[in-house]
């Protein structure tokens, strides 16, 4: 069977869920199809790497070490894969392709140009990825909105695949919003219908139409898409705005969007939504509720926590429990008092000193009040630093990426990091083994001596120091294979306090979440 190509793309306004859409039409075709999502994004950036959170949100970590976009945390929940960095496509990886071409002489003294020569890059890339991964069906996001300047380049190659690798074996998934507004009660078109004609001048013909709204659409607006935007009327599909975003795939295979792609694209791939309906309806019907800190420095824009949300999502629906989150910004913080409202603390990852003495002291706090505790990354780093000051008696001892002139570090910068100048892809990145003390919290939780998280970090605990604090009680569960780096800390005598220089909340999905996550709340629980 040749590939089969799904191109997704987005009008009207950005953030409407593009990359939630298509990881939920790969949920729907999974059952018996290899599916490869592919995502493009129109920024010079050759990753996200290097972007505040408050830019981009998430930088979403592959095993393969690749730094990418956040949507791709939700191809791998949704699809149960794990995505490789070259299937995020920027525009900055496509000129550096171009310019690499040149430089070896490719075009043979011809002048480089954006068609055919972008273009074919991209057009290329896809079909290698698709090769490569022998990939039954490939699922192409479009970044951004129609008309945005940045992405047409993508839709120009996308306007052509169609001609690579006919007709039969590529459909066009349009999203667009068709807005209610205050006082009119009723459903809004124009919206939609200007925004395929902003996609058919530029060559592509929508085959589904998927109206984001928060309500069903009616039959007459579907009707009257149908017609103006020349989609049959049951290739209009409602994209419902939800409290949880794994109801999209039920909603869509309720719309008969499952069948409209076996019939357009000649596939046949039933979905089995048995388990996923049940796990959501744990979800919608808790028997126990618990809250949970967050205390960071990005609480104003949940983007940038997006996977460790999704994780106690996917508590939530195995522990049937209703976990709220509460945000706290730790860089002027002024008050313990919310310690007394909530059942567990989580202290995320991070760089940069701005917030971490408020960090170090809520930590403090949940080591002597036995107030159950997760740290992530940089969360297990500030709780060696805190057990350091306060229990090892090592004064001012600190990480030397916010001191470095503090008389103990305990964290460090890793030795083959003292030489990187570049900032962009050059920290510790990837799936990373560690080896398992026998008998502690973090081997009973994951069942096994050997595990492998993502790393996205370039300082270590010190191992200097490695002795002192293992003398004062504070057990290094997890190390890498030489022993050098420890992956994993606990306090035995606690109700739950772990901590790992890994991001395990990349790996959590709805069917198996994290397993640190989920007895962090199984301890909350408690």
């Amino acid at each position: 069977m040749a590939t089969k190509y799904i191109i997704v793309t987005g009008g009207v306004l950005s953030g409407l869920g593009k990359g939630i859409a298509a990881a939920s039409m790969g949920h729907l075709l999974s059952s018996r199809l290899k599916i490869v999502p592919v995502k493009c994004d129109g920024y010079l950036n050759v990753d996200p790497g290097t972007m505040n959170p408050y830019e981009h949100g998430e930088v979403f970590v592959l095993d393969d070490g690749g730094e990418v976009d956040m949507d791709f945390g939700h191809y791998e929940r949704f699809l149960g894969v794990n995505c490789m960095s070259h299937w995020n496509l920027t525009m900055g990886k496509v000129f550096d392709m171009v310019r690499q071409k040149e430089r070896r002489g490719d075009y043979l003294g011809k002048t480089v140009q954006y068609i055919p020569h972008v273009t074919d890059v991209i057009k290329g890339h896809l079909a290698e990825v698709a090769a490569t991964e022998s990939a039954d069906l490939v699922i192409v996001e479009i970044g951004g909105t129609v008309g945005d300047i940045e992405n047409e380049l993508f839709l120009e190659a996308m306007r052509q695949l169609k001609e690579d690798v006919g007709r039969n074996n590529i459909i066009y998934v349009h999203l667009t919003y068709v807005p209610i507004p205050s006082g009119v009660n009723e459903q809004k078109s124009k919206p939609t219908q200007q925004s395929v004609n902003l996609l058919k001048q530029r060559g592509i013909f929508p085959d589904v139409i998927i109206g984001r709204c928060s309500e069903f659409l009616t039959r007459d607006i579907k009707s009257k898409i149908s017609s103006f935007c020349d989609v049959d009327p049951e290739a209009v599909i409602t994209g419902l705005d939800v409290d949880d975003i794994y109801e999209i795939p039920l909603i869509f295979e309720s719309e008969g969007l499952s069948e409209i792609l076996h019939k357009k694209l000649n596939i046949y791939s039933p979905p089995d939504l048995r388990k996923w309906k049940e796990l959501i309806d744990n979800i919608k019907k808790p028997e126990k509720e618990i809250t949970v800190a967050i205390c960071g420095k990005y609480t104003k824009l949940f983007d940038s926590y997006a996977s460790i949300i999704e994780s106690f999502h996917h508590c939530s629906a195995h522990l049937k429990c209703r976990i709220n989150l509460e945000w706290i910004e730790t860089t002027d913080l002024t008050s313990m008092d919310f310690l007394d409202r909530v059942n567990g603390i989580v202290i995320p990852g991070g760089f940069g000193s701005r917030g971490t003495e408020g960090k170090i002291e809520v930590i403090r706090m949940a080591r002597e009040r036995n107030i159950p505790f997760l740290g992530l990354c940089l969360g297990l780093q500030l709780a060696v630093i805190e057990f350091g000051r306060n229990v090892c008696g090592l004064a001012d001892a600190n990480s030397t990426e916010m001191n470095d002139k503090t008389p103990h570090p305990v964290i460090d910068i890793l030795p083959e990091q003292r030489t990187v100048t570049n900032k962009g892809g050059t920290m510790r990145l990837g799936g990373y083994t560690a080896v398992l003390r026998e008998g502690s919290i973090v081997h009973s939780l994951y069942g096994k001596a050997e595990v492998s998280e993502r790393h996205r970090h370039r300082y270590e605990v010190n191992p200097e120091y490695h002795n002192p604090i293992s003398e004062k009680g504070m057990v290094f569960s997890g190390t890498s294979k030489d022993g050098r780096l420890v992956e994993f800390i606990e306090l035995p005598n606690h109700k739950f306090f772990v901590a790992t220089q890994a991001h395990p909340e990349l790996k959590s999905r709805m069917e198996a979440p994290a397993p640190l996550f989920y007895g962090f709340v199984r301890a909350c629980l408690k």
